[in-house]
């Protein structure tokens, strides 16, 4: 009788390699969950800071013009000294400065829509009405044609709400990854097949892309803290989903063993 026996070393070192993987998506997902920790702790201050905006009124009395209007709304009228298309980054914006001397934030230039009514109707030399609130400025005005600015105060709750939820998700991925390499490890341990049910590809993305659309939606429809409730509730909604279409799921063990280790028991061979 004789007696082959095949190397199992390889197996073994597959093993231990997805054993460690389960480790390293652990440390991950507490790393994420970690981080999503920093945008989460500026969501109730952001979200103050947007009622105090959206309750602002405008200032009366010259005492609050003199210290910046604290909370209140001020509007500040200039001339425009230029009026142009600019390059911000990778996006147009008509860019409008005004004639000094002007109270800050007002002395800074003033980025608006490029394709917006007031890109068309101011030039320099006119008069326009510059709205602030506290360093912000938050609107500008001609000829009873108004167009807010972008990043205002009442925008930033959802932001970092999506930032948050990002991490969040992020890190449910990871730990269900996790989860995939110790459930591979034991498969492999145990002679049963580990078959793939749905690849990698680029699914993560829409995991990242989810919450933050989820965010500035709830942002637009909701005012403070009921917007970042809607947010959470969407993006779970919609992120658990996605973020479970993403993960390299393995089906359920079967019975039959896979053709890699039909070969990994001693093989006795009669003569």
């Amino acid at each position: 009788m004789v007696v082959r026996t095949v190397d199992q070393r390889p197996v073994s070192r597959r093993i231990r390699r997805e054993w460690w993987h389960a480790v390293a998506w652990i440390l991950l997902g507490l790393a994420l969950s970690a981080v999503a920790v920093g945008p989460a702790s500026y969501v109730p201050g952001r979200v103050a800071t947007e009622a105090a905006f959206r309750n602002a009124r405008p200032c009366a009395g010259e005492g609050a013009v003199r210290d910046g209007g604290g909370s209140c709304l001020r509007t500040i009228r200039g001339t425009v000294l230029s009026a142009e298309n600019a390059k911000s980054g990778k996006s147009t914006v008509f860019r409008v400065r005004l004639r000094p001397p002007v109270p800050a934030p007002a002395d800074q230039s003033i980025d608006l829509d490029w394709h917006g009514d007031l890109s068309e109707l101011i030039e320099p030399g006119e008069r326009v009405d510059v709205t602030t609130w506290r360093n912000d400025v938050v609107a500008v005005s001609q000829g009873g044609v108004s167009e807010r600015l972008s990043g205002l105060p009442d925008e930033a709750p959802a932001l970092f709400t999506g930032a948050a939820l990002v991490g969040v998700w992020s890190a449910v991925l990871a730990f269900i990854a996790a989860f995939g390499s110790a459930r591979r490890a034991r498969c492999l341990a145990t002679g049963r097949p580990v078959v793939p049910r749905v690849p990698m590809g680029a699914k993560p993305v829409a995991v990242v892309a989810v919450p933050l659309i989820a965010a500035f939606t709830a942002g637009h429809f909701w005012d403070t803290w009921t917007a970042v409730v809607m947010a959470v509730v969407i993006g779970a909604f919609a992120a658990v989903p996605v973020t479970i279409l993403a993960l390299r799921w393995d089906r359920e063990p079967s019975s039959t063993p896979s053709p890699d280790h039909r070969v990994d028991a001693p093989l006795t061979v009669s003569d």
